[in-house]
């Protein structure tokens, strides 16, 4: 059955937003027809809006439910559930402006009312209802729904989750789909059942690379955060269970929680979390192990973006900064480099009067570089301080939804892509596409971004004479190359911040080098660099 044929089913309240467009199923007062409308599902504008929220019957339903539980004498019939036939009471489609109330009558003396509202971006609030004009005191329990039916479509990458994702009381926790089954099964509902009672603050919900629904208590509320995988209907579910409320005679009892469901945009996650209070609300965003990193590298990513208008330059302007606070161990890492090279000959005379004897060798090295006041370590120190910062870059680059579709100049329109132009039709001038991600020979579809930085690598190594180890110069001569093909279809992004580290690191270089009173050879370099290659084929 089509999306299409299984919207029709049901009688239907349009959803019309500048964010949101629509519907939500009287059948139930179920939201479960939802597209953003300021994402397509590929770079040409004229493509389908992304697709969050689809109903029962459509390829893959994926809705938000709302209800109560019966306490008591009350039966699952007198309270409003999956199926229950809601009528409207006022507004005709839901927008910003007006909301919309549904109303239905149990028959029974319980009058329930579900008001929705909607703001302009991606947070409506629920507000449930229920008048008990009876003579006897009534029971029940308000929950919320969000259900996956069938194992969603995943990335499946290690640096990525998807899943559940929800904040108890001040902790984050992740639940992957493939995990979700191995709860504990519970008897009583015939699932797998991963249940936390939340007493302060917390919400919870389901998480994609850059979509997020969740369920959304009031400030204060405590609530039984449930994650829950139902194997006969194959049903993946996140509950908000909430305290029972007793509804006395004559008396109307009243339970407001929020729904988010969008797209992960920092900026509006974090205006939620710091003035609708939903406590830890930006760590719905997978900021990974190096959190620390990673949401200071965002910022100054958006901030740059927000200050230039483009987020490749925001990446090479960012790429500057972090090169000058590193500046200083730059520095002081290559005068360490300069004076190793000053004791080459004392090292070598070391080796030679210590022979085999490894230890004694070792220790005249100790003792030469502590009274020559050298640390032999400091040369790497610039590398390893860039290996956390590159991949945290990586993480926001693939992760962010900032970073989705965003454009460079020519032909980079997605810097969450890899570069789109390949060597194997010159770049689009031969008649044919070049391969794709899927195909075996994408590792040799290499773009114009990855050949830079190959290059970029390579002068940067021209700074200084080969090594005269023959091995190692061999090492050195194949490392900007297999990097090359290592990042090739890696995120163009990031194939941008390597150019431009590797192109700032060699303007560094040569200007500490000449500081130091050193000329680089640059161009003498690479003329010697050919000149052995051809000796080494004679």
């Amino acid at each position: 059955e089509t999306r299409e044929a299984a919207l029709a089913k049901t009688e239907r309240v349009r959803i019309e937003t500048p964010a949101l467009s629509g519907s939500l199923s009287l059948k139930g007062g179920r939201i479960d027809d939802l597209a953003l409308n300021d994402y397509r599902v590929t770079l040409d504008p004229a493509s389908d809006k992304v697709t969050l929220l689809s109903p029962v019957g459509s390829p893959e339903p994926y809705y938000a439910l709302y209800g109560w539980a019966p306490v008591g004498d009350l039966d699952f019939a007198d309270v409003p559930g999956a199926n229950t036939p809601w009528q409207v009471e006022s507004g005709r489609v839901l927008t910003v402006d007006t909301p919309v109330t549904l109303v239905w009558d149990n028959g029974n003396g319980l009058i329930f009312h579900r008001k929705i509202s909607v703001d302009k971006d991606y947070l409506f609030t629920i507000e449930q209802s229920v008048t008990n004009t009876g003579t006897t005191e009534q029971k029940m329990a308000p929950y919320g729904i969000i259900a996956r039916h069938g194992e969603p479509d995943v990335i499946g990458f290690y640096i990525l989750h998807e899943g559940v994702v929800r904040a108890s009381d001040g902790e984050i926790e992740e639940i992957d789909y493939s995990d979700m089954p191995d709860a504990t099964i519970s008897a009583a509902e015939g699932a797998a059942v991963d249940l936390i009672d939340v007493q302060r603050s917390g919400w919870i919900g389901f998480t994609d690379k850059y979509w997020m629904t969740t369920l959304i208590p009031a400030a204060g509320q405590a609530f039984k955060s449930v994650a829950k995988y139902t194997q006969t209907s194959d049903t993946y579910q996140t509950d908000m269970r909430l305290p029972i409320m007793a509804v006395a005679p004559g008396s109307t009892q009243t339970m407001t929680t929020s729904l988010f469901a969008g797209a992960k945009q920092w900026e509006k996650i974090r205006h939620y979390q710091n003035d609708l209070g939903i406590e830890q609300f930006v760590d719905s965003i997978d900021w990974g192990w190096f959190f620390f990193l990673t949401k200071p590298i965002f910022q100054v990513l958006h901030f740059m973006n927000n200050l230039i208008g483009n987020m490749g330059l925001a990446i090479i302007s960012l790429t500057i900064v972090i090169k000058l606070l590193l500046f200083p161990l730059a520095y002081k890492s290559f005068v360490s480099m300069a004076r190793m090279k000053e004791l080459q000959p004392e090292m070598e005379k070391i080796k030679e009067r210590a022979g085999d004897d490894r230890q004694k060798m070792q220790q005249e090295m100790m003792k030469l570089y502590k009274d020559k006041k050298v640390n032999p370590a400091s040369g790497c120190l610039p590398i390893l301080v860039q290996i956390p910062i590159f991949f945290s870059l990586y993480k926001v680059i693939f992760v962010t939804i900032e970073l989705r579709h965003a454009p460079f100049f020519g032909w980079i329109r997605d810097l969450s892509a890899p570069d789109p132009t390949s060597f194997l039709n010159l770049f689009g001038l031969l008649p044919f596409s070049a391969p794709g991600p899927e195909s075996i020979l994408a590792i040799f579809s290499i773009g114009v971004f990855p050949i830079l930085m190959g290059v970029t690598m390579w002068m940067q190594q021209k700074l200084n004479p080969a090594p005269t180890d023959k091995m190692q110069a061999q090492i050195f001569a194949w490392m900007p190359w297999v990097f090359m093909f290592m990042l090739g279809r890696f995120a163009s992004g990031l194939v941008l911040y390597w150019v431009a580290n590797n192109t700032i690191t060699f303007i560094q270089q040569y200007t500490i080098m000449r500081s130091q009173g050193i000329k680089p050879n640059v161009f003498g370099n690479i003329l010697s660099t050919f000149k052995r290659d051809k000796a080494e084929k004679k």
